[in-house]
């Protein structure tokens, strides 16, 4: 009978491990065995750079969209305010236009009122109020042809009544034109007042400013007037300090040329360097005394040190000849050991060569196949 062994828990943890190990595995190969990756590689640097520059053209862009917005929202508030004050004169506007239309065109006021009254009929007269009523029609059998007895009366109420409804309309023109003009007063004398209290505004502020122009003035002028006090006094003092430099440079030991001032209390024979103006005849006399004696002095030396130069040229030619001659003696020697190396080269060189064609041709008589290079590099570890 068969015996299946089943996988534990412990056999799958490890299959997993090892499933892990190969896929780590065959990731770094990829990494490793790339060419491009493993020589050329990325740079860092110069990524980092693209990035901060990214950032900042996106910091830019969002603080220009900010203050784009900024002004939208100010243009937005602007649109609203002047549209709010448009639509508030439109319904004053509408209010006014409302308010005469109840005032001065009533329905009851038109023309044409009555064929649109709705008690036209209670106040029309009875079809029929005697025989010779003129409204009557042929077939009411009440009226013939050619009777027509309250015409001249019918008429007279007529115009009588057109020159009512004329006259009630010239009173209302006239009085719709009154009102307009007395509006029109109104306004051109509310224009004119603010007119006239701009104009006031704007004297009082160029009269304040112009007296601050003035109290400007004024301290300026107190001020450079000052200043120019205080610059003649400058000058002044200037002038009176510089004239009594020039007396106390005059009159100083400099200038006179006191031999006594360039004494120095460092020692009797010492001087003062920018009071000193110069060495007395007897100082000149002992100076060029010293001096010819030093000259002396100097041409001993020199002919001492040309003698014995003179010695030092000859021992250095002798000394020179017999490094030559040891020269030509190592030149010699030199030589003799560089002919005897090339001969010791060209033996080995020749032995060399011997034993290279004795492994070739003998030893390593068999060549390698791909299957021997393909062995290698085939793990990262």
């Amino acid at each position: 009978m068969l015996q299946f062994q089943l996988m534990t828990e412990k056999d799958r943890r490890e299959a997993a491990a090892i499933e892990k190990r190969r896929a780590q595995e065959e990731e770094r190969k990829k990494r490793i065995f790339d060419a491009k990756t493993r020589l050329i590689g990325a740079d860092v640097q110069a990524l980092q750079q693209q990035i901060e520059e990214k950032k900042k053209l996106e910091e830019e862009k969002k603080r220009i969209d900010q203050i784009f917005n900024e002004q939208l929202i100010k243009c937005d508030q602007i649109a609203v305010a002047l549209e709010q004050k448009e639509s508030e004169e439109r319904k004053k506007l509408a209010l006014e236009v409302n308010n005469f239309r109840v005032n001065f065109q009533k329905f009851q006021d038109r023309r044409e009122y009555d064929l649109n009254d709705p008690d036209a009929v209670r106040k029309c007269l009875p079809a029929r109020l005697h025989d010779d009523d003129p409204r009557l029609g042929l077939s009411s059998v009440q009226k013939f042809e050619g009777e027509d007895v309250a015409s001249e009366e019918r008429k007279k109420i007529q115009r009588e009544q057109i020159q009512s409804w004329l006259q009630q309309q010239m009173e209302e023109r006239d009085n719709a034109d009154k009102e307009r003009k007395a509006a029109d007063e109104a306004y051109k004398a509310a224009v004119i007042a603010r007119d006239a209290r701009a104009i006031e505004l704007d004297r009082l502020e160029k009269d304040c400013r112009k007296r601050l122009e003035r109290a400007c003035c004024m301290f300026n002028r107190a001020l450079a007037d000052e200043r120019f006090c205080e610059q003649k006094e400058k000058e002044r003092q200037d002038k009176e300090d510089k004239m009594a430099q020039m007396y106390n440079t005059l009159t100083s030991d400099m200038m006179t040329e006191n031999p006594d001032v360039s004494l120095s209390n460092m020692g009797p024979n010492r001087r003062i360097g920018y009071l000193y103006k110069g060495m007395s005849k007897s100082e000149l006399e002992e100076f060029r005394n010293a001096q010819k004696a030093q000259l002396e002095e100097v041409k001993k030396k020199k002919d001492e040190e040309t003698r014995f130069q003179r010695e030092w040229d000859d021992y250095s030619n002798g000394i020179q000849r017999t490094i030559a001659l040891m020269d030509k003696e190592l030149a010699r020697k030199e030589k003799d050991r560089r002919v005897a190396l090339a001969e010791e080269n060209k033996r080995m060189a020749l032995e060399q060569k011997n034993h290279q064609d004795y492994m070739n041709k003998i030893v390593y008589r068999n060549k390698p196949t791909a299957a021997f290079f393909d062995q290698f590099n085939t793990s990262t570890r």
